[in-house]
């Protein structure tokens, strides 16, 4: 009976040295398979001493820098464990293309193998029909190190994440419709909406336009690292960063679907509900246990609903003397605006 391995299982080999005496035929759990994946570990074991560029199982040698010698490098781009994420890239590549997140040549992914060492996607290459072998090897200063087709355009905004945010392992950009709508508009999505969103993203704030593939964009986007693991690129489009390429693709996911759900929500020509201050505290709460950076951790309930874009006339205001309730000010002239902006949006419906 073929054995079944579990995501506990594969820590505690890991732990002992022993992932390359998993079988070939072995049942992975879905968890296990993402947990072999952060890892960087293929699946075949390998036999003998292992060759510069792999560890003992037939994984990513850390020890490998940009500075390697070439035959060392070219080794780590094809070991068995680099080929996997060349294809996790490639899928991902084709799940942007089918979802129109990206169009043309659009779009770039990235992800870190060791120190100094990263691969990424090639330019002028559509990613709904890249291959593993178009891939491409580059060092944190974006010189290609491995790879014939050449790297992408835009691969300094990628590093410049990576050394501002060190949990960035791996990067996602492309050009989902609705968020880039958001990003060209210059309207921050509104928060307390929808529970998802507060838990796996957060807020997402607008990084300055600059021009695409050059230092500046990518030092603008880096300056919001820290505290947002995905963020919006004004006249642009969207970059999300992860542990690994498919949970940086999930969060271009979550945003793109959030953001189509608000602009569908505003075409119904009611004030959007929003769940309270206090329920937004509960998920944070849970997004504090998980890890996931936030910088409303702190912030009074107040403050943390207050979307003064898609609610004209009305902010927060917290008494000086620390006494009595957190009161809304509304302001009169502004809600007639709203009223009326309404009432035309209904009547164009209704004809």
């Amino acid at each position: 009976m073929k054995k079944v391995y579990s995501a506990k299982d594969i820590d505690e080999l890991h732990r002992g040295g022993g992932l390359g005496n998993i079988p070939s035929d072995a049942i992975l759990t879905p968890s296990a398979r993402d947990r072999m994946n952060e890892l960087g570990v293929a699946r075949a074991k390998r036999n003998g001493s292992p060759a510069k560029g792999q560890d003992s199982d037939g994984g990513i040698d850390p020890s490998v820098r940009a500075s390697s010698p070439k035959a060392d490098l070219e080794r780590l781009f094809n070991c068995p464990a680099v080929h996997e994420l060349k294809e996790q890239i490639c899928e991902v590549g084709r799940r942007l293309w089918q979802r129109a997140y990206v169009d043309g040549n659009g779009g770039n992914l990235s992800i870190r193998l060791t120190e100094d060492v990263v691969l990424c996607t090639p330019t002028l290459v559509s990613k709904g029909f890249m291959k593993p072998e178009d891939l491409c090897l580059v060092d944190l200063d974006g010189n290609q190190l491995a790879g014939v087709k050449k790297r992408t355009s835009e691969i300094l905004m990628h590093l410049s994440i990576m050394k501002a945010q060190p949990k960035a392992r791996a990067v996602s950009h492309a050009h989902p419709p609705y968020a880039t709508g958001f990003a060209v508009a210059g309207v921050t999505p509104p928060t307390c909406m929808i529970p998802e969103i507060e838990v796996f993203i957060g807020r997402v704030p607008i990084a300055p336009y600059e021009t695409p593939g050059t230092p500046e964009m990518g030092l603008k986007v880096a300056e919001l690292v820290d505290e947002h693991n995905t963020v919006l690129m004004e006249n642009h489009g969207v970059v999300s960063w992860s542990h690994s390429i498919e949970d940086a693709y999930f969060k271009m996911e979550i945003v793109e679907a959030y953001c189509r759900t608000v602009i569908v929500t505003t075409q119904l020509g009611v004030q959007p509900k929003q769940f309270s201050p206090k329920h937004l505290k509960d998920l944070l709460d849970i997004k504090q246990t998980l890890g996931v950076p936030d910088p409303r951790f702190g912030l009074k309930e107040c403050e943390l609903c207050d979307n003064d874009e898609w609610r004209p006339g009305v902010s927060c205001a917290v008494p000086e003397s620390g006494g009595g309730d957190n009161v809304a000010a509304v302001d009169p002239e502004a809600e007639t605006v709203v009223q009326a902006v309404t009432a035309e949006i209904m009547n164009r419906l209704k004809g």
